[in-house]
Formats: structure tokens, C-alpha cells, sequence
């Protein structure tokens, strides 16, 4: 008797092992999936940010590239191309400015065919010290606002400076190395986009997986 208890008592916890192992990996699946989906939408809604949707008609997600090129940062950087009708109407390239206060600061800009700034947003999470360079986000601070409808000879290359170096962009009290970094980072991808522009838009796009979201 006691041995057929034992062995129901370990068909019985068998059976609830292999559920609750059951129940965990869809469970997973499922965040893995949800947490794919939120990344998904917020670099969406950072795209459109700098390149609006009146911009293009393309899904920027597919219409991708991976580069390789120190004016945009060490390792590979993604470059989205924009296209309406068909036609190419810009991209939106991310770019790492290796020398922020707390270290690596990522950014997205966007720019039209000819090279003109659509916008530039910082993307998280940065080590920027808050109060003082965290205003490079939008919500510290509209400071990241003045790249907009500049180009690589909109100022001129000395321009591309904070004032304190002598180029034409503000600081912030207390915090230059952040701004400096940033701008710095932004005249280096428009650098690049100006060396590259036709490569840009002739390479064919890397197969990507777009996870599907529809609820």
C-alpha cells in the first residue's frame, strides 16, 4: 500500500511538473512576443518622429540596411530607408556618439535625399546626468530641436560645435561634454550619408523579420 501511494504521489507530482513546465514556456512565449512587440512600436513611433508619415509610404522597418562605418560608430548601425512611390524621400540613420559624459549615447537622425535634417532624437536608455545632460531628451528639454532643417554646409563645418568650441549650437549649464558629443555625432552621420547617399538607396534591403502585432 505505502508503495503505491508513493508512486501515485510521484505520478501526481510528475504530471504537475511537467504542467507548471508547460505553463511557463508558452508564458514565456508570449512575453518574449509582447516585449518584441512594445520595442517594435516604440522604435516605430521614433522613426516617424524624425521621419514623418507624410515622408514616406514604405514600411521603414522592412526597408532596412545594416552598415559598417566609423563615422557612424563602432559596430553596425541600421539605416531605414524612406521612400514615396516608390522613390526614395530620405532615411533615417543611427548613429553612436562614443564620447558622452556617462559614455555611449545613441541617437536616430533623419534626413531628406538631399541631406537636410528632418530630426534627431536620443535614444534610451543614455547615462547622461540628470538635471544636466539628460536635456538632450525632448521631454528635459527642445534643445535637440535646433538640428532640424540643417545639412552638412548649413553651418558650415566650423559651425558644428558648441559655442564654447566656437561653432554655432548652445550647451547647457553645467554640461558641455553632453551637447558637444551629440552635435559631433550628428555632423558625422551627415558626413556619412553625403559620402553615401547612392549606396544608400541602391542596396537592396536586408531580410527582416517584422514581428506581427495585431491584437
Amino acid at each position: 500500500m505505502m508503495r503505491q501511494a508513493i508512486s501515485r504521489n510521484m505520478v501526481i507530482l510528475s504530471v504537475f511538473a511537467i504542467g507548471t513546465a508547460a505553463t511557463l514556456a508558452i508564458t514565456n512565449e508570449l512575453t518574449i512576443g509582447k516585449v518584441e512587440c512594445n520595442k517594435q512600436a516604440a522604435l516605430m513611433a521614433s522613426l516617424n518622429e524624425v521621419m514623418p508619415h507624410e515622408q514616406h509610404d514604405n514600411d521603414l522597418l522592412a526597408d532596412r540596411l545594416t552598415v559598417r562605418d566609423p563615422l557612424l560608430g563602432r559596430n553596425g548601425h541600421h539605416v531605414y530607408r524612406a521612400r514615396l512611390d516608390g522613390e526614395p524621400n530620405g532615411a533615417v540613420l543611427e548613429a553612436t556618439a562614443p564620447d558622452g559624459y556617462g559614455g555611449n549615447i545613441a541617437l536616430i537622425v533623419g534626413v531628406d535625399t538631399q541631406g537636410k535634417v528632418q530630426g534627431v532624437r536620443v535614444v534610451p536608455p543614455h547615462n547622461e546626468t540628470p538635471g544636466l545632460g539628460d536635456k538632450i531628451e525632448t521631454k528635459k528639454s527642445d534643445w535637440i530641436y535646433g538640428f532640424n532643417g540643417l545639412s552638412l554646409g548649413n553651418p558650415a563645418s566650423d559651425g558644428w560645435a558648441v559655442k564654447k568650441d566656437g561653432g554655432q549650437f548652445d550647451s547647457f549649464t553645467g554640461a558641455t561634454i553632453t551637447p558637444r558629443a551629440v552635435v559631433g555625432a550628428v555632423h558625422r552621420a551627415l558626413q556619412y550619408f553625403d559620402a553615401n547617399r547612392d549606396a544608400v538607396f541602391s542596396t537592396p534591403a536586408e531580410a527582416v523579420s517584422v514581428e506581427s502585432c495585431d491584437e
